[in-house]
């Protein structure tokens, strides 16, 4: 059987994400993986981000996002869409986009760009 393929890997990673499927996202990980948030912070290495995503999914029990543009510069991919959730009982939805690698059918660089506003504001709101 064929390896799959980079589009594969990436629908397969996207479902996951929508799924809160921590499982999967820690199988189609790299051992060196290395994620970056909209604020240009590192987590480095598959088994932290594992709890990364834990952490994550706990905070925001509905996260979602939706990929409407994809293109491809070999196992570099750029996907474009909408990120949202519920936080605080705020519902809240955001442009996004995630530059994404995979090499040998695991996702090796996972990167956001986004303007989390809306989720500092609500964030904000809170009483010490």
């Amino acid at each position: 059987m064929a390896p799959p393929n980079c589009a594969e890997i990436l629908n397969r990673w996207l479902a996951a994400i929508n799924a809160h499927d921590v499982a999967t996202l820690g199988a189609l990980m790299a051992v060196d993986h290395v994620f970056t948030d909209s604020l240009g912070n590192r987590v480095k290495g598959g088994k932290s981000m594992v709890a990364g995503w834990r952490g994550y999914f706990e905070m925001c029990p509905d996260y979602w996002i939706e990929a409407d543009t994809t293109m491809v510069d070999g196992e570099t991919m750029l996907v474009a869409g909408e990120a949202g959730g519920t936080k605080d009982g705020e519902v809240w939805r955001i442009p996004a986009a995630w530059r994404v690698v995979i090499r040998e059918a695991r996702v090796v660089e996972w990167q956001v760009f986004a303007d989390n506003k809306p989720v500092y504001e609500i964030l904000g709101k809170r009483r010490p």
